[in-house]
């Protein structure tokens, strides 16, 4: 900016979250945002930021419809039987504190739907020998998927999901699911004291209310994870309402093509 050019922000950070102090910094410094969740829109417009919503470009990397069928013979899971995704996070720590909880409660599935297959996706930064310890002490069987979490959502009946991108991965796909996150009790409070939402979710942000139900710290553990993974899965009526609601959030996220947009909208400010 100070060298006289013009700046774009794609993908704006998430100041409605953790602090809106930086708008400042943004109407000072860049000349046009672009965001990918609806609601960031009014609050660019009301502090008098240029800003366009194009989209979230997660809808690209996500397949318009995955044949479930196909997808159990792929992962070799048998034409029947409950199936419950487990997405600990993509980060080493996330992994060694959360990975836990989520076998304890794929443990307390299986005894009481003996039936119940698990798939754990991988992402394409944790390592195996990360995973091994843990899964090497689970008593009950899991089947591990590399970078493939679309896919294992899209085969899953629930899943049980670290708070992160993960949740709009699920949204868009429309798989069920149980949110969850824990930290250090410091870094939570120091967190409090910038968060500005009433939700972690994605889903439930760009919603506007509580459709995900949201497992944070104390309530965070394997025993909780369970009991709404079954709440859930034993209630046709909210199972069928979840869906709903996800479809009317991956509704309101665009459609493909943010990125092509994302250039559009520079391409004409140039032309200007």
């Amino acid at each position: 900016k100070r060298a006289g050019l013009r700046v774009f922000y794609y993908m704006a950070p998430q100041i409605w979250a953790w602090g809106a102090w930086r708008m400042y910094w943004i109407k000072k410094r860049v000349d046009h945002v672009m965001v990918s969740l609806p609601f960031e829109k009014a609050l660019y417009d009301q502090a008098g930021v240029r800003c366009t919503f194009v989209g979230h470009p997660i809808l690209d990397e996500v397949a318009p419809h995955y044949d479930p069928t196909s997808l159990r013979t792929k992962f070799g899971l048998g034409p029947e039987g409950l199936v419950i995704a487990l997405l600990p996070g993509s980060r080493r720590r996330e992994v060694q504190m959360l990975l836990p909880m989520l076998l304890e409660a794929a443990e307390k599935l299986s005894q009481h739907r003996p039936e119940t297959k698990f798939l754990l996706a991988q992402a394409s930064r944790i390592q195996d020998n990360l995973l091994q310890p843990f899964l090497q002490q689970s008593r009950v069987p899991i089947t591990v998927v590399k970078e493939q979490a679309s896919e294992v959502l899209a085969v899953s009946d629930v899943a049980l999901v670290k708070s992160g991108t993960a949740t709009l991965q699920a949204t868009v796909v429309g798989t069920p699911m149980v949110l969850f996150y824990q930290t250090s009790a410091l870094e939570f409070w120091i967190a409090g004291f910038f968060r500005r939402v009433q939700w972690i979710g994605l889903a439930n942000l760009v919603a506007g209310r509580l459709i995900v139900p949201e497992l944070v710290q104390t309530e965070a553990t394997g025993q909780r994870l369970y009991e709404e993974a079954l709440r859930i899965l034993e209630d046709p009526a909210a199972y069928d309402q979840m869906k709903r609601e996800l479809k009317q959030v991956r509704a309101a996220l665009g459609e493909p093509g943010a990125s092509t947009r994302g250039a559009e909208v520079i391409l004409a400010a140039c032309r200007e």
